[in-house]
């Protein structure tokens, strides 16, 4: 279905190249499918505010963009390789056409992932390659993740509207009340903090990291919790 990554990604705007080149790949619902568009209009957003004085330093927030967004990508090829993506991801390509489960469920089961795994890490690879303290970022964290929640809002909308006949149905409300964009974002950002006070305790940094990669899939995986007969 896709391609294997055989260039090393650079640029914001080589990134959004090749999430243009994926798109049309993914066929009618396939869930990994539902959240790359949603992705790809965050990071076309990123994008457009690089050079309008949203972010405080550009040049760092786009060293973080395309980092952030090649986690996902890394688990694109991994799947299209015949690997299996990190434990994070594995939910989402392992049911990606699994009845039942709604468009927008989906769509939170990558936010969830993306956010609360791949960004507060992808802050730390940052920081790493620049030579920078990750609490440097933190004002250009808190206003790329305002970016993901306006777009969260948007998917909702779209993928979720009035006419929707599931929108008041029990299962659905439930599964996608147990989700907050807030608190994904709020325990992001807890895991920066974490991760900054154990990187000289390498050790403690590695287990830290591979127990939120499992954590966070058994969220994602709840997430795509069948929610039609």
């Amino acid at each position: 279905m896709t391609e294997l990554l055989q260039e090393p990604i650079l640029t914001v705007d080589q990134v959004i190249a090749r999430m243009r080149g994926l798109a049309p790949g993914f066929p009618p619902g396939d869930g990994v499918g539902v959240f790359h568009r949603m992705y790809l209009t965050v990071t076309e957003l990123v994008d457009a505010r690089l050079g309008d004085g949203y972010f405080a330093d550009p040049a760092a927030l786009a060293t973080l963009d395309v980092l952030f967004a090649g986690r996902y990508l890394a688990a694109v090829d991994a799947d299209a390789a015949g690997r299996r993506p990190p434990a994070c991801w594995r939910p989402l390509f392992e049911l990606r056409r699994r009845p039942g489960v709604h468009p927008l469920q989906a769509a939170l089961s990558g936010m969830n992932t993306h956010i609360e795994h791949d960004l507060p890490l992808a802050v730390m690879d940052t920081a790493a390659r620049l030579g920078r303290d990750p609490l440097s970022f933190e004002a250009d964290y808190h206003r790329i993740n305002d970016l993901l929640a306006q777009v969260e809002a948007q998917v909702r909308a779209e993928l979720l509207p009035e006419s929707d006949p599931l929108r008041l149905t029990e299962p659905l409300l439930h599964v996608l009340g147990a989700w907050s964009i807030d608190r994904a974002r709020a325990a992001a950002w807890a895991t920066v903090l974490a991760l900054r006070e154990l990187r000289h305790a390498p050790l403690a940094y590695r287990a830290v990291v591979a127990a939120l990669d499992d954590s966070v899939g058994m969220v994602s995986r709840a997430l795509l919790t069948p929610v039609e007969g």
